[in-house]
């Protein structure tokens, strides 16, 4: 009989994956990994582990299959944690989703799950996977879940073909509402709880407070940017990839103060909460960043042009193909999908890949291009590669 292992959360999503195993024959095996014990940050009420072990337990009993429990705190912490401290001293803003995904979900958590002798591990992703031969070698394909609303193989837009090997999403073919009703039906634990949010495996947090553990306040200034600004501002020569894709840096001579901050570095392009600016006629938003000298820039309304651009750049060592056969050659420009972040619609851009990586144009300005995130691409469902946004 196969073995599977399954990804125990205590949410109904891994739940119902379980279930669903378990009528299709296989041999499945619940584990429940617990990677974080810090609570410094941690708003409270959301951070239930223990909850959540209980819940998991429940619903292994529930379906009558082992329950089985792994601590991978110090891997989490290696690989995922200090890698968001190192991206946010730089001035950078990590997915740490993705990062889970990749390093201990589908690494260190998928070991544990062969060392039981599984075959392959299943999650709860709302994604899919089928295979593919391609000049007599089997490539497996990522493709987007059926839910619209809840497609999550953005998240897991840095797998190799090694990990999608041995795993498996079971519910990814259904609609978030069916997966609840199959969980009412059989009366699980989990049927009515609500949906993680916030940092994987943390919970939301005061996000400047849980940095603070690493990462020292310094009292700097904001500075506003007037959409004045942009007037009669030499145009960006768009025959030259390299120009278009790089951020608008700024002095504080181009705008003025308006307010302190208590450090650059828990600020993000596109933030609104945590500026703490009033009597505007509109909203602030956060436009750039400069670690070094410890300046937040800021512009007023949603479409202040300091929020958009038409184009990024992904150094060569950070493009990331799951479909390896699909890489480009330098020199070639390919039209594709592309998203920023997660449940962005996807966009119409065009990929150019040179020596030195991957330049991404879209037809439309971006809101937010922010530098430390993954921007993802598609062939129509298909998810083919990604990269870590560094300009």
């Amino acid at each position: 009989m196969i073995r599977v292992v399954v990804g125990l959360s205590g949410g109904v999503d891994s739940s119902v994956a379980a279930y669903l195993l378990k009528e299709q024959g296989y041999e499945v095996i619940g584990m429940f990994m617990k990677n974080w014990h810090d609570t410094v940050g941690v708003l409270q009420g959301d951070c239930p582990y223990d909850d959540d072990r209980l819940f998991a337990e429940m619903v292994a009993r529930k379906l009558d299959i082992p329950f089985e429990y792994v601590d991978l705190s110090d891997e989490y912490r290696k690989r995922v944690v200090d890698y968001m401290f190192d991206e946010y001293e730089k001035g950078r803003t990590p997915n740490p989703d993705v990062l889970c995904n990749r390093e201990i979900k589908f690494e260190a958590f998928m070991n544990a799950a062969l060392a039981l002798g599984a075959d392959y591990v299943a999650t709860g992703h709302y994604c899919r996977k089928d295979e593919i031969v391609n000049e007599g070698k089997t490539y497996y394909r990522l493709l987007a879940g059926l839910d619209p609303n809840k497609d999550q193989s953005y998240f897991l837009c840095q797998l190799s073909q090694k990990q999608l090997e041995k795993a498996l999403f079971p519910i990814g073919h259904l609609q978030k509402p069916e997966v609840r009703r199959i969980a009412s039906e059989l009366n699980l634990a989990s049927a009515e709880r609500k949906d993680s949010q916030g940092i994987c495996f943390v919970g939301k947090v005061d996000l400047p407070v849980f940095l603070q553990q690493k990462l020292k306040a310094r009292q700097g200034d904001i500075v506003e940017i007037p959409e004045t600004y942009y007037q009669n501002r030499p145009a960006i020569d768009t025959n030259l990839l390299e120009a278009l894709s790089k951020p608008r840096f700024y002095n504080p001579a181009d705008g003025k103060v308006i307010g302190p901050h208590q450090g650059a570095q828990f600020f993000t392009i596109g933030q609104r909460k945590g500026l703490n600016i009033g009597g505007k006629a509109e909203p602030m938003f956060v436009i750039a960043t400069d670690i070094e000298k410890n300046v937040v820039y800021a512009g007023m309304g949603q479409q202040h042009p300091g929020l958009y651009r038409n184009a990024l750049f992904i150094k060569a060592d950070e493009v990331h193909w799951v479909r390896p056969d699909k890489k480009m050659n330098p020199g070639e420009n390919l039209d594709l999908l592309v998203r920023i972040r997660y449940r962005q619609p996807l966009q119409n851009a065009t990929l150019h890949y040179r020596p030195e990586g991957m330049y991404i144009t879209f037809a439309e300005a971006q809101r937010g291009l922010t530098a430390g995130q993954f921007a993802a691409w598609y062939h129509n469902d298909e998810l083919i590669g990604s990269g870590v946004i560094n300009q």
